[in-house]
């Protein structure tokens, strides 16, 4: 697969004009005191399905061919990617097939379903999801869209750093959170494409960094996955694609713990009045450590949490 590039990214936008929302970015004082830096946060967990993925999910499934979107789509995710594909399968006259683990919560399966999607389900702990969705897409003649080994999905994650950079004069940092990649990599193509000097930083969680560590052996590095809140960063290793474009292009990563992530939620639901889910908050609780100056752009990715698992969270 070849990377995607600047140009991609913009064609992505044109996709998905008027189809996937142009998010706010969003201004505190208060954070912009706590964090010693001006902060431009740019809600993604406003977008559509409550995530950045629906940009990448349009953008790949808008190109495909007319018998393509006739045969269906079929993806394997748990969670946001899931309700993406969904979504955008039917907003274009597709139908799609969605790989789920057995225990995913019944909130997420019901938002697949209601998007009109057909759910499959495996086990996480035997399954090797790839390969079963690999499998599902041949024995239905479907086409698959993984969630971040994908150019045009990458070009379209890359559309919301494009919107920060056309609204936002004079970024220094743009951060963003890091799982398989996708969206960090989308997003450093946009920003040094348009900045080359513009530093680029990934937030992962310090029990799911296999980013980091990939990036410092200068080799894909695979890692136990162990407990975090932030799910949908627990990635156990980098895609390749992904990993080939933020070796080029990634300035930095950086780590934060749960309890920070869950300081970020609750700044975010007490002072800016949003919620985010803590894949969602890793990027605002990395910038309120105080470790970053000037002017910082910081998307925040998603805020899929229902009400149950955010009280859970925040009441440790």
């Amino acid at each position: 697969m070849i990377a995607p590039t600047l140009d991609d990214v913009r064609a992505a936008a044109t996709r998905i004009a008027g189809v996937a929302h142009r998010t706010p970015v969003l201004r505190s004082r208060t954070l912009d005191g706590l964090a010693g830096a001006e902060v431009f946060l740019k809600a993604e967990n406003l977008q559509r399905i409550g995530a950045f993925k629906f940009r990448g999910a349009y953008n790949a499934v808008s190109r495909l061919s007319a018998e393509q979107l006739a045969r269906g789509i079929a993806a394997y995710s748990s969670g946001n990617h899931a309700q993406a594909v969904a979504l955008a399968a039917r907003e274009l006259g597709s139908s799609a097939v969605i790989l789920m683990p057995a225990d995913t919560p019944a909130s997420k399966q019901a938002a697949v379903t209601g998007y009109g999607a057909e759910i499959q389900t495996y086990d996480r702990y035997t399954g090797d999801r790839v390969a079963l969705g690999e499998a599902l897409a041949q024995a239905r003649g479907l086409t698959l869209i993984p969630p971040y080994e994908h150019p045009d999905v990458i070009a379209g994650q890359g559309t919301a750093a494009l919107e920060l950079l056309d609204e936002v004069d004079g970024l220094d940092v743009v951060m963003a959170p890091v799982g398989g990649g996708g969206l960090i990599a989308g997003t450093a193509t946009a920003a040094k494409g348009l900045r080359p000097d513009i530093r680029i930083v990934g937030v992962e969680p310090v029990d799911g960094d296999d980013t980091r560590r990939s990036l410092a052996a200068g080799e894909r590095v695979r890692i136990p996955v162990l407990r975090t809140i932030a799910d949908g960063q627990a990635a156990d290793i980098p895609g390749e694609l992904t990993f080939s474009v933020n070796q080029r292009l990634v300035d930095e990563i950086v780590l934060v713990t749960d309890d920070q992530i869950r300081d970020a939620m609750r700044f975010a639901f007490d002072r800016l009045k949003i919620v985010l889910e803590p894949s969602g908050a890793t990027g605002l609780a990395a910038v309120l450590t105080g470790q970053f100056s000037g002017r910082v752009g910081v998307i925040l990715s998603g805020g899929n949490i229902d009400t149950v698992r955010f009280a859970e969270v925040l009441g440790r």
